[in-house]
């Protein structure tokens, strides 16, 4: 099973739509920035508190960006 497969199913089971391609490069890229500014562990919190807080995942990569070193 691909990822993106996965994430349908996944997404399907949470009763939400699964997210496109760009919105899941976006969500790449978050994970990465935070990832690489900090600790793996970052990554998939920072994903979290950006759908806990409500923003799309391209403000939430500005926002990461911004507290890049």
């Amino acid at each position: 099973m691909t990822g993106p497969e996965w994430l349908e199913r996944f997404a399907a089971r949470l009763g939400l739509p699964a997210p496109d391609e760009a919105t899941r490069t976006q969500l790449l890229d978050l994970a990465g920035a935070a990832a690489h500014a900090s600790e793996r562990q970052a990554a998939p919190i920072a994903c979290w508190l950006a759908a806990r807080a409500g923003i799309d995942p391209a403000r939430a990569l500005a926002i990461a960006r911004e507290l890049a070193p």
